[in-house]
């Protein structure tokens, strides 16, 4: 449900960050920049205003990328969309570690807050309405969309930013689980409610934001049920991954990567059932460490291992 870096060309690389821009993005730009021809005395200005939309926005998901990487956490892409932006963060299996991830990006926002803020104050003491109305209208403008990104992604709606923080903070009292469920049928009742309001302004935007809420909390849930399945299923005694310490449940949790099919990685030695595929890596449920079984026998670290040349590892 989220964009991917397919269709997709590569922008630029930055602290370790790659950064993608959707195909299309150009049109819904296009689209944006040419219905507010009134704004400015020329479009070159509307162009500027949505180019800087998305410089906030880009700041934003480093927000979550970098504060993924400090907890160590796996954060190396981004992609630009006509929707705003998505950073593909990994944070580890705790709830304070993705609180922070997730946190981090809206505290983006409401740094930049005072800084506009102050920005805008100067330029009306200068006079800037009169000498350069251009560029105080941008000014503005920015003022206007960064408050309206902090406000919107802090709505307690998952998947939205407020949404994954009530999420991570029901973690620390309920578990992984329920605290996404709970936050899944939140966000549920959410989408109603900015189904209305798109109604209400007339916004096809707005609606199309609402649904792919949607589909979102729909899956949120069945990946909360398949948690909740998972928590309650016994322990393979004898194993234990080396990295999060978390003992690996017996069950058909591993989906092998050749037929798409679910299987119990531990249970058949590294073999799928349905296909023949031989798996010398395992992955963890928990922190999604991929380490030969020997690690998981032992108590050891070490480098993870890896999977026959020309075969896909097993999904979690």
């Amino acid at each position: 449900m989220l964009p991917t870096h397919q269709g997709s060309f590569r922008l630029f690389r930055l602290a370790g960050v790659t950064v993608f821009l959707h195909w299309s993005w150009f049109l819904v730009a296009y689209y944006g920049i040419s219905q507010r021809t009134s704004e400015y005395s020329s479009m070159v200005w509307n162009a500027a205003e949505y180019v800087a939309l998305f410089v906030i926005v880009l700041m934003h998901e480093f927000g979550h990328s970098l504060a993924c990487r400090q907890v160590g956490g796996r954060a190396d892409q981004i992609v630009l969309w006509p929707l705003g932006g998505v950073a593909y963060v990994a944070p580890p299996h705790r709830p304070g570690a993705t609180l922070w991830s997730i946190a981090a990006g809206p505290l983006v926002n409401l740094v930049l807050f005072p800084l506009l803020s102050l920005a805008v104050l100067a330029g009306r003491s200068l006079g800037w309405p009169e000498a350069w109305p251009d560029v105080y209208t941008l000014l503005l403008s920015l003022w206007f969309i960064n408050l309206g990104l902090l406000v919107f992604n802090l709505l307690p709606v998952y998947p939205l930013d407020g949404g994954q923080i009530l999420r991570s903070l029901l973690w620390f009292v309920v578990g992984p689980a329920r605290s996404l469920m709970a936050a899944a049928v939140i966000g549920m009742v959410g989408v109603v409610g900015l189904i209305g309001l798109a109604i209400w302004g007339r916004s096809i935007w707005l609606g199309i934001l609402a649904v792919f809420i949607l589909l979102n909390c729909g899956r949120g849930l069945i990946q909360a049920r398949a948690m909740a399945r998972m928590e309650a299923a016994r322990r393979r005694e004898g194993y234990v991954c080396p990295v999060c310490r978390t003992v690996p449940p017996t069950g058909d949790f591993w989906r092998c990567g050749q037929c798409q099919k679910p299987f119990d990685l531990f249970g058949t030695g590294g073999v799928c059932p349905h296909c023949g595929t031989e798996y010398t890596a395992y992955p963890c449920l928990e922190c999604g460490s991929v380490l030969p079984l020997v690690q998981w026998q032992s108590s050891g670290g070490g480098s993870p291992g890896g999977w026959p040349e020309g075969s896909t590892p097993p999904r979690l």
